[in-house]
Parts: structure tokens; sequence; C-alpha cells
């Protein structure tokens, strides 16, 4: 039986598309059996990035409605031929997403690969609680060291709290280490610290990714210091333990301390 996979993130442009695709041929290039499934509807990314825009037939939607098989729905991005990927719908609404007829293809998906990662949408709105499911191993939560992107991501993990998810691990997005030992920016110690979550791997912010969006490569295709990060979180996905780089890493004050160690939602009573 495989693994599954969450990969959410609080808030759209903190880089989960690209990650989780990355993860998923990264893991394919350490011969693991991945399928990446894409459950943003209606904003369907994941083909694009891996490349496979023009193969696409059947969806996700088309699975769960009995409209093809699961086989003839799955492609695989060239050369990886151990990645495969279960597209999502581009003219629906996340509402058209039958969670029952989901967790059975995820369980489906978890016999047939070693690893099945799940593309959520971005946010905690609709789209992300209906495809929340028993049946993920583990949750992954993609964050930039930021305020805003901080804040939301404590509203997610207390959202899957709250569902008794498993507790997410962290990866830590962005990061620029000249930025951090200035004391601009957080660590990414410093943002799992804050939100209390193990972390899980951090990745600089490298204009090599941005580069491969544009030219629809792959971003594990490249040779850029993201890309070993990348790698570096494959293999401890696979429970291998790697060293973690710690970009810029600088010990923050007692006074910074106090001031940034929790950022607090405000609620009404």
């Amino acid at each position: 039986m495989g693994k599954a996979w969450m990969i959410a993130s609080g808030k759209g442009g903190a880089g989960k598309s690209t990650i989780a695709a990355a993860l998923a041929t990264a893991l394919s290039q350490q011969k693991e059996r991945v399928c990446i499934i894409d459950v943003d509807i209606g904003l369907r990314d994941q083909d694009l990035i891996l490349g496979v825009e023009n193969r696409i037939v059947y969806d996700l939607l088309d699975v769960l409605s009995g409209d093809c098989t699961l086989e003839e729905a799955l492609v695989s991005p060239a050369p990886f031929h151990r990645l495969s990927l279960l597209p999502a719908a581009q003219f629906a609404r996340s509402r058209d997403l039958d969670p029952k007829a989901f967790r059975q293809t995820l369980r489906t998906l978890k016999r047939k690969f070693d690893h099945v990662l799940i593309a959520c949408p971005a946010g905690i709105e609709r789209g992300f609680r209906t495809v929340m499911a028993n049946e993920y191993d583990s949750v992954i939560l993609i964050c930039t060291p930021d305020d805003v992107c901080i804040r939301n991501a404590e509203r997610t993990v207390s959202l899957l709290d709250e569902q008794k998810m498993p507790r997410p691990q962290l990866i830590v997005n962005r990061l620029h280490a000249n930025l951090i030992a200035s004391g601009e920016m957080y660590a990414a110690q410093t943002v799992a610290q804050t939100l209390d979550l193990p972390l899980l791997g951090e990745v600089p912010d490298d204009m090599a990714l941005y580069r491969a969006l544009l030219t629809h490569k792959n971003p594990m295709q490249l040779d850029c210091e993201a890309q070993r990060a990348l790698s570096r979180i494959a293999q401890r996905m696979r429970g291998v333990s790697v060293p973690f780089p710690a970009y810029g890493t600088r010990k923050a004050g007692l006074f910074r301390k106090l001031l940034t160690r929790r950022v607090k939602e405000v609620r009404a009573d």
C-alpha cells in the first residue's frame, strides 16, 4: 500500500503547485512509482507544469463519474515514466466533486503507486474542504517566510486539527540567505517554531524555477540550488535522513522572539 500526501498552502502564491510537481518528479527520479492528483477544480495547472497540457483527454471528474477508467485518464510526462498525473477538470467547480467517489479513487491509487500526491486548491474554502479525507497518511504545508503567509498557514493548521487530519510537515519556500542573515527575513526554523510544526524542507528563492515555469520546463530537469533542495525533501519523504542546509541561519534576539513568536488570528466574540 502506497502513501498519500496532501499538499496544501494557507494562501495562493506560496509556490504549492510548483513544489508539488517538483516533488512528484523527484520521487519518480528516485525510482518510486508516483501519481499526482490535481484537485484544483476549474483552475488546473499541473498539466502545464509537467508539460502534458496537449495530451489531456479525460480528467478527475470523468473518472469519478464513471465516464472513463482511471487508466484512461492518467498521463505520464516524458521522460518520467514512473510518474503519472490525474488532471483536474478545467471547466467545472469544486462542488462537482463527489467526496465519496474521490476517497474510493484515492484508495485505488494507493494500491497502485508508492506515493500519491494531492495538489490541493490554495486556501481553506470549499475546494480544500471537499478533498479532506482520512485516507491521507501525511500532510505537507507550504509556507513563505512572511507574516501574511504564516498567519494563513496557522489557520490552515487549525482547520486540519479540527478535522483530525495528520499534523502537517512544513516546507518553507522562497528563502533568501542574505535577508535571513541580516535579520530582515525569518529563517525556516523560525517559521517552523512559530507554527509548531516539524520542518520537512526549505527551498531558496531561485530565478531558475521561474524561468522553468515560463518555458514549460520541469523544475527537476534544472541544475540549480532549488532543484537540489527539492531533491533532498523527496529523500526525506522516503524516510532518508538528509541534513538541512539552514539557509542564512541567524539566531534571533530575545526582543525579536517576543515580538514574532506567534501570529494570532483575531476572532469576533
